[in-house]
């Protein structure tokens, strides 16, 4: 019985709809949409941030440097760059009327400095029970680690849980660490498959 539902954050409450402020924001620096994407996520500087061995200043910082740009102008370029991220306050809508019969859980691979973007720019820290973060954790997703953090925090047997994510990878390793686990591909999709789990009408 499922008591508990997980659910990612970017590709799935937060997700990129409109390409072209970034697609135009690569083009700016002559660089192609996946590079520049590459360069705020999947950089070793990334991957250290997503895992709290250094702040997101600090890749912040990096990603700047790599642009030749000033070091004091990120957020115009996070204006730019997230310009065409939306929040799906139908999901968050959702998850807010889940609760009290279910606990809901934010499991994020993200920098040092989301907790206070759930707080201010997006005003969803109140709908979740509990909220992991991987650079608060030291852990990210696909780590088995990281799943193992997450069910002995909630004290919950593993098949009470139910994750999703935009990632296949991620949804795998959830499922190896005898989670249920759902693969976003979209909004309708992934609302009627946990409707299946939670004997839901959706």
């Amino acid at each position: 019985m499922i008591k508990t539902v997980i659910f990612d954050l970017g590709g799935v409450l937060v997700r990129t709809e409109n390409r072209q402020p970034r697609q135009k924001l690569a083009e700016k620096y002559g660089m192609s949409y996946q590079e520049l994407s590459d360069l705020v996520y999947r950089t070793e500087s990334a991957k250290l941030a997503m895992i709290g061995n250094v702040s997101a200043e600090d890749h912040q910082q990096t990603i700047l440097k790599n642009l030749n740009l000033p070091l004091d102008s990120f957020s115009t370029f996070e204006d730019e760059f997230w310009g065409g991220d939306r929040l799906d306050s139908h999901l968050v809508e959702f998850i807010q009327s889940l609760r009290g019969e279910y606990k809901t859980v934010l499991l994020s691979n993200a920098w040092d400095n989301l907790r206070p973007l759930l707080k201010g720019l997006w005003k969803i820290d109140s709908v979740f029970d509990h909220i992991f973060i991987s650079a608060e954790l030291g852990l990210a997703k696909p780590d088995p680690e990281i799943y193992k953090v997450v069910i002995d925090s909630l004290d919950q047997d593993p098949s009470e849980l139910i994750f999703i994510d935009d990632f296949v990878e991620n949804v795998k390793a959830a499922r190896e660490a005898n989670l249920n686990a759902i693969h976003f591909r979209n909004r309708d999709q992934a609302l009627a498959d946990l409707a299946e789990y939670l004997d839901l009408e959706i």
